[in-house]
C-alpha cells in the first residue's frame, strides 16, 4: 500500500506540474514496474476518476469553465468511451503500446507549435460536438488517457474557445470520459480497483503540491520542463517496443 500511497503523490505532482493527464504519466510508471499493458491502462481510467472531478471543481471555481458547452462533448465521450473496453480487450499489448507512443509523440509536438487563438466565437451544432466527443472518448480511453490533450487543439483551432476555457473543458471532458471508461474497462476485467482507488486518492494530494510547484518556476523552465519529460517517455516507450 504504501509503494501505491508515494506513486500516486509522484503521479499526482507530476501531473499537477505539467498540467497533463494522470495517464500520461501513469502508464509509462506502471509498465517500467512490470504492470502488464492492459492493468495498467485500467488503473489509470480510475486515478483520472479522481483527478478530474477534484481538477474540474477547482476550475468551476475560477470561473474558467463553461459547463453548458462541454456538456454536450462530455455526452458524446461517455458513449465514445463505452467502446474503449471493447478496443482494449482485441486489441495486443503491442499494439495498445504503440498507440500509445503516438500519442506521446503528439504531446510533444505540441510544444513545438503554438496554437492560435482567435478573438471569435465558432458556433457549431450540438451534434457535431457530441461526434468529436465520440471520435476523442473511444480513442482515448482505450489507452488509457483522457483526451484532454486531443480536446484542447480542437476546441482552440476549431471552435475558437479561449486557451484557458480550453483547458478546464477538456479536463471537465475526462469527468465523462473517466467514468464511461471505467464501466466499459470493468465488464471486460480489466480494472484492478484496489491499486486505482489507492492511487488516485493519493494524486490528489500530488496534484496540490505539484500546482504550488508550478507557481514558482517561469513559464520558459516550464516548457523546458515539459518537453524533456515526454522525451523519457517516447524514449522509454521506442526502447520498449522496438529493442
Amino acid at each position: 500500500m504504501l509503494e501505491l500511497i508515494f506513486l500516486g503523490l509522484f503521479v499526482g505532482s507530476l501531473s499537477g506540474f505539467f498540467g497533463v493527464g494522470g495517464g500520461t504519466v501513469l502508464i509509462p510508471i506502471l509498465l517500467f514496474l512490470g504492470y502488464e499493458t492492459k492493468i495498467a491502462i485500467g488503473i489509470s481510467v480510475v486515478q483520472m476518476v479522481f483527478s478530474s472531478i477534484y481538477g474540474s471543481y477547482l476550475n468551476h471555481k475560477k470561473g474558467t469553465l463553461d459547463i453548458a458547452m462541454v456538456t454536450s462533448i462530455g455526452i458524446g465521450g461517455f458513449i465514445g468511451a463505452q467502446t474503449s473496453g471493447f478496443i482494449t480487450a482485441f486489441m495486443s499489448d503491442f499494439v495498445l503500446e504503440l498507440v500509445f507512443l503516438f500519442f506521446a509523440i503528439f504531446a510533444l509536438g505540441r510544444l513545438f507549435f503554438s496554437i492560435k487563438e482567435q478573438e471569435t466565437k465558432r458556433e457549431v451544432s450540438r451534434i457535431t460536438l457530441v461526434l468529436i466527443g465520440f471520435f476523442i472518448g473511444a480513442m482515448s480511453m482505450s489507452i488509457g488517457v483522457g483526451g484532454s490533450l486531443l480536446l484542447v487543439p480542437i476546441l482552440v483551432g476549431f471552435l475558437h474557445i479561449s486557451l484557458k476555457n480550453a483547458t478546464s473543458a477538456g479536463l471537465f471532458f475526462v469527468v465523462f470520459s473517466s467514468v464511461s471508461g471505467f464501466i466499459s474497462h470493468s465488464i471486460y476485467g480489466e480494472i484492478d480497483i484496489y491499486s486505482g482507488v489507492i492511487i488516485g486518492l493519493a494524486s490528489l494530494f500530488g496534484v496540490y503540491i505539484g500546482v504550488h510547484l508550478k507557481e514558482k518556476v517561469n513559464a520558459h523552465n516550464h516548457k523546458r520542463l515539459l518537453m524533456f519529460f515526454y522525451l523519457l517517455i517516447v524514449g522509454y516507450l521506442t526502447q520498449r517496443i522496438f529493442l
